[in-house]
This record gives structure tokens, sequence and C-alpha cells, in this order.
């Protein structure tokens, strides 16, 4: 049969050992039932693999066989037993467990043993011989005391197990506490290890028959006989030895010899030994070898037919053997095992899928649907097997010739008749969707379209026509964009068909469209019945029959097609014609890439089709990104789809003949809002049918093209004639913009700028700009438009002000403030031909660099585009981008000097100093200074006086330099300690040639940040100009106290060659806070000249070692001394 094959439930399930419960009421005993409860409810992962019954105590087991003493002249009737499996799983227990109610203090203890004693005497009768392991487990309330300590139940136990005639080992106590789990588990692993010790006890059984066998005659009890002792194996858990005998049983079975006769049990029983390898290699995580067993498995038998009647069988077994190994494999996957593209589950479901298509092709050719079934049915005791894979009407039979030749022909004849109930189509579609999924998770594309196409026709033999459409329609676009022309054109075929029988009408349509193009590879004869139909539709009638479709399935179409929901479809439809390959092909573009406002936009279509005969069109429209010009864009022929004449119609003709280009030609005027964007076709839609019956609107994306071609370039050749034949064009040559810029109308008006470059930092800097039209018609509306080109440094932009105003000295203070990088616009007004308008623009930058200055005239003028009567008005800009570098136009520096012209890098508390500004003029143009200015903080004061500046109405040209000096001093101030910021100095200029109207801009340098230090003591120092030769020279030193404290004073005069002197030599002397001591020497100079004076050194006591050469810089070191008389200085004077 050709399902004996199929894995029973006992063989794919886990193998448990069976555990019988006895002497539990688990309905009205709420103890026993908790109990049970625990046994049976939450078996996780890591308790151990046991199958629990609950069994009434007087249970009949199944009777166990007389123990065969000879196996001599015993002939096998068959390989495996139908029962065995299932009566070794939950029939015949492993372990019989006796629960009883006794406690160790029970008051009627004998009775009690008695009757425990007649239960497990009741169990073992009722097991007749059978090496089941029993045990007993008596329920107790309390938890029992440690081992040792409760003599009555050590006594008491001991005596249970005589009666019982039970070992010590099998006697458990179950106290019903709080922690009834933990004992159930304990129990439950010595139960696992009484029936480790039963399985392995049958294995041995088994296994000691081999010595009583020969090949001879016992070749199929060895097969048997192992595959028991496997399966024993795998009940013990045991899976490696259980894999080891399995692999020893398949060995044997390869053995037996095959004829027709017992090919079918062979074939069965080797499928159930290798399911059982290829799980436990892929349980062992070893898939190479359960992948190399499969192999084996299929090479060994897949030329193993059979009887030649039933070849069908064969082609089942096979699919079978394929569709069970791919779903171990893939339950491998799921549990963490590792896969390829190259060897995954799909690749065995896809062939399970080829060999049931084999089945089906063989039942056709070898079933005789017109037969009729035997009277007496040999498939009555189908279902009553004694062994597997045998036939119902010779069971037991093992000879090669069938014992009754007229029973053989008719249990053929009723297979064969039971395969042609079979519909193989879903045998098929579940293999092939597997096979589908995973190839898709494996990323094998053109594998799962294959697979999806196979699908759909066999979706189509189940007469589910509506899935066998969905899924062709699906696949379509990849055989499309791969151009397998003879697959597309073989699966348009199967889909139109499916369209057809469930009356799709924009599917029918859809795929009608393609099966008459130029790429399919269909004949002549049936595109022109394909578009018979197609305008049989389009025309509102039901189409004629597709041929090869099933008579009943033509009838149910036909009568959908005349339906009132079919007739009545009056809406239009559309079609996507980018993703197919129509028998219309369309090209929309533009004949230039930019077009000005002042001329047409001409805009191009042409059509051409493919099919066998001339059609007609209803309508033509080309939708752009400005819907504006879509009502310009459109063509209409209202004659109808069935009207064959060529001529022209009144609005439009869109008949179109096969082969022949028609060309479309729009004219569109650039609108206003469009100048200076690009105008893209987004679509081109061509209406087949007539509105108000049934028409459907194709659609192309952009300007054209299907999936066939490629469209996508923005830039193309322009379109030609052939060679020869000038008047056709060359189609697969025409090519198109599909995309138009709108450019501004040239401007003719001429810019000229004049200035003086480089533009210096803070001036204002006049550009002047002069318009010039040169265009044949007055330009109105004319502005001048000034600033700086977008995308420069943002630090140019905050440091440039643009204007067309003339600036006031007020500007010249107000505009660092207010940075304008883009003038207003300025109104020229309107210009005629050949007129010249001049402006001056004025521009400040406070900071250095280059900047791109962009000068625009914008105008308006009024042109008339082809014989159009009323003008339009164009805009024009011209832009001209001038570079303006900006420089410095002084360097000015700043130095410190003392009174005595030495250079200083801090300054003193109340002690005068000189500042001193240098400024450099590094502009190449001449600039004038008007003034300067000197702003110092509340730091510093001058020293005597106002501040004055030296520079007024200067004129410096390129690397002259002016000077300024300044004599300050810092008052005493306890807030500023450390350093001081001195200020500011300004400048104010302007360029020398500049016009009298442009205002002086002030340039401010920052003064720099100075130290400053307090000195406890300041001297002053009283000398006259100069002094005579032996004439008496009088010094005053006045000594200042600038502290709050008493200071210690210590004063000497150093003695010098040039001078001699009165007073003190050396002096101490004490100095009030904030208070002074005065010091007056005579100097009597010896010599003339440039002399150097005595040098007065001052120590303080409590500043020891810091004051003396910091003083000694407060005063002057030289006077000059005269000679004396008139003949002296003539000698001087003679001598120099």
């Amino acid at each position: 049969m050709a399902t004996s094959w199929e894995l029973p439930t006992e063989l794919c399930c886990r193998p448990l050992a069976l555990v019988a419960l006895t002497g539990m009421d688990v309905t009205y005993n709420a103890v026993h039932r908790a109990i049970w409860d625990a046994f049976s409810a939450n078996r996780r992962a890591d308790r151990v693999p046991l199958a629990f019954r609950v069994l009434p105590g007087d249970h009949e087991y199944p009777k166990c066989k007389t123990k065969r003493q000879s196996y001599e002249w015993y002939i096998p009737k068959g390989i495996l037993k139908t029962g065995w499996m299932n009566k070794q799983l939950n029939m015949v227990p492993a372990v019989v467990v006796v629960f009883f109610d006794l406690d160790w203090d029970e008051p009627l203890w004998r009775e009690k043993q008695m009757e425990c004693a007649t239960r497990v005497e009741v169990v073992r009768a009722s097991l007749q011989g059978r090496s089941t392991r029993v045990a007993v487990v008596l329920i107790q309330k309390n938890a029992p005391l440690p081992p040792g300590e409760d003599m009555v139940a050590a006594e008491r136990a001991a005596a249970l197990c005589s009666a019982c005639e039970l070992s010590a080992k099998s006697l458990f106590v179950l106290p019903h506490t709080d922690h009834l789990l933990g004992y159930i588990i304990r129990l439950e692993n010595a139960f696992y290890e009484l029936a480790q010790n039963y399985y392995h006890m049958e294995a041995r059984r088994v296994k000691s028959h081999k010595e009583f066998l020969n090949k001879t005659t016992h070749q199929l009890l060895f097969v048997r006989h192992q595959f028991k002792i496997a399966f024993y194996n795998e009940m013990k858990q045991d899976t490696h030895t259980a894999l080891k005998h399995y692999k020893q049983a398949y060995q044997h079975l390869n053995e037996v010899r095959t004829h027709d006769t017992n090919m079918l049990e062979i074939k069965t029983v080797s499928g159930f030994i290798n399911y059982k390898i290829c799980r436990l290699s892929f349980q062992h995580n070893a898939p190479l070898d359960a992948i190399a067993q499969f192999r084996k498995h299929v090479d060994l038998f897949k030329n193993k037919v059979g009887c030649a009647e039933l070849a069908f069988e064969h082609s089942s077994w096979i699919s079978k053997q394929f569709q069970v190994f791919g779903d171990l494999f893939d339950e491998a996957i799921k549990l963490g095992l590792t896969a390829i593209q190259t060897q995954h589950p799909g690749f065995y479901y896809q062939q399970a899928a080829n060999h049931a298509i084999t089945r089906k092709q063989l039942c056709r050719k070898l079933c005789d649907p017109t037969a009729k079934y035997p009277s007496t049915d040999p498939l009555e005791l189908a279902a009553k097997l004694d062994f597997y894979g045998q036939r119902p009407w010779r069971q037991g039979h093992q000879s090669i010739d069938p014992p009754d030749a007229q029973k053989e022909r008719e249990g053929i004849l009723s297979l064969q008749l039971l395969e042609l109930t079979v519909d193989h189509s879903w045998i098929i579609i579940p293999l092939l969707s597997s096979a589908v999924a995973q190839f898709k998770k494996y990323k094998s594309a053109r594998m799962k379209r294959y697979l999806m196409v196979q699908m759909g026709e066999e979706y189509y033999h189940a007469k589910d026509y509506g899935k066998a459409l969905t899924l062709l329609t699906r696949v379509l676009w990849d055989y499309r964009s791969e151009r397998w022309w003879a697959l597309l054109t073989s699966i348009l075929t199967c889909a139109l068909k499916c369209a057809y029988l469930v009356a799709n009408v924009q599917e029918y349509i859809s795929i009608a469209l393609e099966l008459i193009g130029r790429y399919t590879l269909t004949s002549a004869e049936e595109k022109t019945r394909i578009q018979m139909n197609l305008i049989r539709v389009m025309s509102g009638d039901p189409p004629e029959p597709e041929p090869e479709c099933v008579p009943d399935a033509v009838e149910e179409a036909k009568q959908l097609w005349t339906s009132e929901a079919i007739q009545t479809i009056a809406q239009p439809f559309t079609i996507e014609l980018q993703n197919l390959v129509p028998f219309v092909e369309c090209k929309a573009g533009f004949s230039l890439a930019s077009n000005p406002p002042d001329k047409h936009m001409v805009l191009d279509v042409y059509l051409c089709v493919r099919c066998p005969f001339p059609i007609r069109f209803s309508k033509l429209s080309v939708l752009l990104s400005n819907p504006a010009y879509n009502k310009h864009c459109t063509l209409a022929d209202s004659r109808g789809i069935a009207n064959s004449d060529a001529g022209d119609a009144e609005t439009g003709d869109l008949y179109l003949v096969p082969g022949q280009v028609k060309h479309h030609q729009f004219l569109l005027i650039p609108t206003v809002e469009d100048v200076g964007r690009k105008v893209e076709i987004t679509s081109v839609a061509l209406e087949l049918g007539t509105p108000g019956t049934r028409s459907a609107i194709l659609h192309w994306q952009g300007g054209g093209g299907d999936a066939a071609t490629n469209t996508s370039a923005p830039r193309v050749m322009s379109g030609r004639r052939r060679e020869d034949q000038p008047s056709e064009i060359d189609w697969d040559g025409l090519s198109l913009y599909s995309s138009i810029s709108v450019v501004p109308r040239p401007p003719r008006v001429q810019v000229q700028l004049k200035h003086k470059p480089p533009a210096l930092a803070n001036e204002f800097y006049a550009v002047e700009l002069t318009v010039e039209s040169q265009e044949e018609d007055e330009i109105t509306e004319v502005s001048l438009h000034v600033g700086l080109k977008d995308g420069q440094d943002t630090s140019l932009e905050s440091t440039t002000h643009i204007c067309f105003d003339a600036p006031t000295q007020e500007d010249a203070e107000t505009f660092i403030d207010k940075p304008q990088p883009q003038a207003p616009g300025l109104s020229v007004g309107s210009l005629r031909s050949g007129e010249k308008v001049t402006r001056t623009m004025y521009m400040r930058c406070l900071q250095v660099g280059q900047r791109m200055l962009s000068v625009r005239v914008v105008y308006n003028i009024q042109v008339s585009i082809g014989k159009q009567a009323s003008p339009i008005c164009c805009t024009c800009v011209k832009e001209e981008i001038v570079p303006i570098e900006t420089v410095m136009p002084v360097d000015a520096s700043i130095r410190l000097k003392s009174l005595l012209m030495d250079a200083l890098e801090q300054i003193h508390y109340d002690e005068p100093f000189l500042l001193l500004t240098d400024i450099s003029c590094v502009s190449p143009w001449s600039i004038t200074i008007s003034s300067t200015e000197l702003q110092l903080t509340e730091a510093l004061r001058p020293a005597t006086g106002q501040l004055e500046s030296h520079i007024h109405k200067l004129q410096l040209n390129k690397n002259d330099r002016a000077s300024d000096c300044y004599c300050l001093t810092a008052p005493l101030n306890k807030i500023h300690q450390g350093s001081v910021l001195m200020g500011e100095y300004s400048i104010r200029w302007r360029r020398a040639d500049a016009d009298d109207s442009i205002p002086y801009v002030m340039t401010v340098l920052s003064l720099p940040e100075v130290p400053i230090m307090n000195l406890p003591v300041m001297v002053e120092m009283e000398l006259p100009a100069h002094g005579r030769v032996r004439e008496p020279l009088g010094i005053t030193y006045t000594l200042h106290n600038r502290t709050a404290t008493v200071q210690e004073m210590e004063v000497m005069m150093e003695p010098s060659e040039a001078f001699m002197f009165s007073g003190h030599k050396q002096v101490h002397f004490r100095l009030l806070p904030y208070g002074k001591h005065i010091l007056t020497y005579n100097l009597y100079p010896l010599l003339s000249g440039h002399m150097v004076l005595p040098r007065l050194h001052v120590n303080m006591l409590r500043y020891p070692g810091t004051t003396d050469q910091i003083i000694s810089k407060m005063m002057p070191t030289h006077v000059f001394i005269m000679p004396t008389g008139k003949e002296a200085m003539e000698e001087v004077f003679a001598g120099s």
C-alpha cells in the first residue's frame, strides 16, 4: 500500500521507560491525587526520563509468550511486528510500584502486612512470569526518623520485605509532608535505576538468542533481534549503544534477499531503521554521519522498484524518505545545528516534491480509472497487519512467488484504484512550500522562484486557480529582469489560464498585454487569438476559453465572465507597465536639456506596438512635475477600440500599426515660476478601451520604458531616422531627455565696475557701477543687488557692511555694530536700448581677507513666443563676481620707556613713565591721519596736564612712520594689583585721495596689559641741568615711605673720583608711615665732561637687598660739567 511506510507514532516519539503505579485512588483520595500530580505534572528536563501510568492492582498485563527452546524448525513470517513497539512503550512496564498506606506505628500491623503481601502477590500473578521489577512504597503521615534510631521501623520493614518476598532495596517510604516533591524525585531516581536494570536484562535476553540462529533461514530474525536490542537501549537512554545496534540491524537487512513479494516489507523496515539512525546521529551532533547514512540509504533502494504495476509506490516511498530526513535536518537546525547554503533541508524537501510529482505521473500512466474494484476486498485487513510492510492479502508469506496469482492481481488492481483517489497536488504543495521557506532562509533566490513556479503549477492542477495566479505573478518580475523569455512565456501562459478561470479581468488584461508582445515566444496564431480575446474583454464581452483547460472549470469560468459582477465593471483600472514587457512601448521626453522661458518647450511622445494586428487606444496623457502643463499634454481618440479606420480623428489619432512608430508632439510655454527649476515627466498614461464600458489605463513611470529596457539615464541621444527607410524612425536608436531645465533668459546688459583695489580695513570703499542696456526693447523694473557671494566664511559676512547711501561721519561710528553683507536692492527704473546708468556703492570691511562681491542686475522685458498675440514678461538676471582683497592701512606698535629712556617691562605706582606709539603705513595707498587719541583706563593718568596728540593732519605714504609720546603715571590703588589694562589708542584716518564727502574712519588699537609693582620707598632727586668745574653743585634727595609702617632706613653715599662732596656719607634714620626725609649734598666737580654722579645706596632693613637696585634706576646717573673761564672753554672746544 502507498501508506504502509508511514512512520508509526511509537517509532517517532522518544522512548521512555514505563513505570506502572498501582494501589492509588487518584479520584477520591486527596493524598493519592497529590502524589500522582507530583509524578506527572511539570516534567522538566532535569527530571529522569520516565513515563508513569496509574493502573489498578489487578490489571491484566500482556501475556508472556512461551520461551522457545530451539529455532531449528522455526521459519519467521516477517521482520518487525506492528504491535511490538507500542507494547513495550505503553503496555509492559519495566517497574510496577505498589502504593500502600501504612505507618510504622500502625496498631493492626499484622493485618495490614498480610494485605500488602496479598497485593504484591496479585501483581506478580498478573505479570505471569515477566521480569518486570516490583517495588512497594509505604505512604506514611509522619516523617521518618534518621536511620538507626527507629528500631521498630527497622524490624517491621524487615518483616514486610520477608512477607512480600522483596529485597530491602525495593521497599520505600513516602511521607506525606510539605517536602513531598523532594521525596518524589528521590523515588523517581530509584525507579529509574530499577527500570535501567530491567531493560538491560531484556536486551541481554534477546541477544542470547543469537547462538540459536543461522543466516540461511533466520536472516529476518537477525534484523528483528538487533532492532529490539537497540530499542531496549534507547528506552534505557543509552543512545550510543542503540545507534550501534540500529546500524547492525540495517546491515543485516541489506543482506536479506529481495524479490517482489518482500520488497515492500524490506523498504518499510529499512525506512524505520534509517529514521532511527539519522535521528540519533543528529542528536549526537554528527550531521555528516546522518547525511552519509541517508545518501547510502537512498542509493541502495532507489532502483529497487519492486512490482512494476505499483511503481508509484516506490516513488511515494522515496518521497517520504526525503521528507522525513528534511524534517529531521530542520529539527536539528532549530536545536542549534548550523547549515550552509549548499546543504540545508530545502534540498531534501525539493527532492521529496520531485518524487511526489513522479508518483503522480506514474499513477496517471499505470492506473486505469475505468477498472472495477474486486468483489472481495483484498485490502480489508490493511489496518490489522501482523508485520510492517506486508500485503494484507498474503500476510506472513516469504516465498518468492505469490501463493495465489488471482488474489495478487486483484490486490494490485485495488491498490491502483486506491491510488487514483489520492489528490497528489496536496501532497506536493506542502513539500514545495517547505522547500521555498528553506531556500528563502538561506538566500537562494533563483531556487526559491523556481519552486514557487512549481507550486503555482500544482495549485493549477489542484484547481485552486486563485492561489496559482498569485504565486505565478509574484515571480514574473524576476524572470523579466533577467530576460528568461522562454520561462517567462511558459509562466505567463499558465497565469493567463488561471486569470481566465477565476475571471480576474485586470490580471487577464495585464498578462495578455505581455503575451502578445515581441519578447514572448508564443506563436503568431496564439498571439492573434490572445489579442482578439483582449479586444473582446475591453469591449465588455467574455473572452474565448483558453486551450487545455479542464472542461468543468471552463464551464464555471464562462458563468463568471457573464455574471453581473463582471459585466458591470466600468471603473477604469491602472496597470503599471514599467515592471512588465507589454506589446505597446512608449518613449516620451524633451528634445533639449534646457530651454529659455521665451521659447516653446518641445515634448515628444513616441508609441510603437508589437502585437499581431493594429489596435486603437482612446487617450494619451503626459503628466509633468508642474500640473499646469498637464491639460496641454492630452490627446484623445473617441472612435473606440474596435474601430479600424486609420484616418485622423477630430481630436487625435491613436490608431497604432504594428512595427510603425507613432509620433506626437506637444509645445509648452514655460511658466514664470519654473524659471531656474527642472520640469520632469512624472508619468505617461495610455488608455485602452472605451470609457463607460471597460477601460484600462496603461501607466509608465517617468518617460516610458519597461522591464526589458533601461531608461534611467537622464541624458540620452536624440532620435534618428532609419538609413534604409528614411521615412521611418529607428525605435532602438530613439532617445530623449526625461527632464528639461527652464533657464533664465540670457541677459543683454553690460555691467562695469570701477574701483581702486585693494580695500583698506575699516574704510568706506567706493565701487562705481555702470549698467548699459543692449536689449532691442525697453527694459523695466531694473534693480541693482550687491552683496557678498553665498557660501563664504561667516566671519567675513559678520564684518562687512554694504550700502548705496553715501556715508556720513555718524555712519562711520555706527556701521561697526551693524553688519550688512547684502545691500538692499536699488531700483533704477527703466532703460531704453543703449542707455546707461551709474551708481556708487560703499563697502566697509572690518576684517582683512578676500571677499567675493556679487553684483546682480535684475530687470523685466516683454517678449513674444512664436505667433502668440500677447507677449509674456521675462525676468533676466546679469551677475558679475568681483574678488576684492582687504588689507590693513597701518601697523601700530607700543613701547614703554622710563624718564631716562630705558625700556620698561613693568611700571611702578606713582612713578612717571613714557608711552611711545609708532604708526607705520602699510597700505599701497597714501593715507591722511586727522588725529590720534589716547584713552586711558582708571589705573593710569597723565603725569602732567592733559593728554595731547602730536599727530594732526599728517599724510603718510607707504612705509612712512609717525610717532607719538605721552608721559603717564599710575596712582597708588589697592584695587589694581599685579597688572593693569592701559586703554585704547585711536587713529582717525582716510585715503589721501578720497573725496571730501567720505568721512574719516577710526581705527582703534587696544593697548597691552602691563605688570605693575608697589615700591615701599621712592626717591626724588633734584639736580641742576649742568655744573662747572670747581664750583659747588647742590643735590637734594627726598625719600618717601610708601608703606603704612615705620621703616628703618640706611643711606650711604658712594665716593667718586670726579667729585668731592659734603654731607652724610652714611646715615641711619626712620621714616614714618607715608612720611618723607630730605638729604642734601654739595658736590664739588673736579673734572669736566659728562660725568658719573656719586651713587646713593638706599637700604631698607625691613626689605634687605631688594630696594637698592630698583631705586638706582629712578635717579639720573650722569651730569654734564663745564670747564671754568673763557680760556678753558676754548681749550675744550679746540680739543673736541
